[in-house]
């Protein structure tokens, strides 16, 4: 026998209209998503989104979440993680205009008026929340490459004294090596390193792993460059390989594939 499908009684054309919406939107960044292979814990880490509000927006479930503005936010946030046009798919969910009436307890006292939220404060006191999120999780990113490059320097500087001490010592110090010995000491390094740089054409997400380990993880948005070295190879995970442009050994900068395309590739010093 076939049902007809029904919407609560008190669901308006409005509404109908955003939870069939959200449903669309919500089945395509599902299927991104898992083409990806991430998971929605991953994403609520990345994006500071509790997991129910994403699965919430992949079931087009519009009564567990918040007011639609919110959901706009939610629904950027989300696609921008999996390396989408956050902005388009935000701008294709309708949120109608609404009035908000709030009633204080005080709403005797006039004098008082004057501290009723609207929505549009809630909107930017959000905004402002997002921001500072972002700019967390910036500091701690960088404060914790600080430490690394500290002691880099340190071993440098270490080296070097070494250094001076064989050369000041005369019990310490070698004969100088052979002119081949210096190539292949001079060499050595190229050959067991690698070095890629990466150009951002269209807001992308990316994962890097050196040497087994990764090394990075996030959105990078349009116009930002980044470069990465290991030891061994270097591995590159995307979800838009037509907005992710790498230069490699000093040949011509090439996209990593297309548009849209979950793309993953491999460097490495012979490659």
């Amino acid at each position: 026998m076939f049902t007809e499908k029904q919407h609560p009684p008190n669901m308006n054309s409005q509404q109908e209209q955003q939870v069939e919406k959200l449903k669309e939107l919500g089945a395509q960044i599902r299927q991104v998503r898992e083409e990806q292979s991430v998971s929605i814990d991953e994403i609520a880490t990345r994006t500071r989104i509790q997991a129910r509000l994403l699965v919430a927006i992949e079931e087009g479930q519009l009564e567990n979440l918040p007011e639609p503005v919110y959901i706009q936010g939610l629904i950027k946030q989300f696609a921008q993680a999996l390396g989408l046009n956050g902005s388009e798919y935000a701008r294709a969910f309708p949120t109608g205009q609404q009035t908000y009436t709030i009633k204080p307890s005080w709403q005797q006292i006039p004098s008082f008026n004057f501290f009723q939220p609207r929505a549009l404060h809630l909107y930017f006191f959000y905004l402002l929340l997002v921001v500072v999120s972002i700019s967390g999780l910036s500091l701690s990113f960088f404060a914790a490459q600080r430490p690394s490059e500290e002691n880099e320097e340190q071993g440098t500087v270490q080296e070097q004294t070494v250094e001076e001490v064989e050369t000041n010592d005369p019990q310490l110090a070698t004969t100088d090596p052979s002119p081949d010995e210096t190539e292949a000491s001079q060499d050595s390094p190229q050959e067991s390193s690698v070095t890629i740089n990466v150009s951002i054409e269209a807001d992308s997400w990316i994962r890097v792993t050196g040497d087994g380990e990764e090394i990075y993880e996030g959105v990078l948005s349009s116009g930002e460059n980044r470069n990465w070295t290991a030891k061994e190879e270097i591995t590159i995970r995307t979800g838009n390989a037509g907005g992710v442009i790498v230069e490699y050994n000093e040949e011509s900068p090439a996209a990593l594939g297309n548009s849209g395309e979950v793309t993953e590739v491999t460097y490495s010093p012979s490659q």
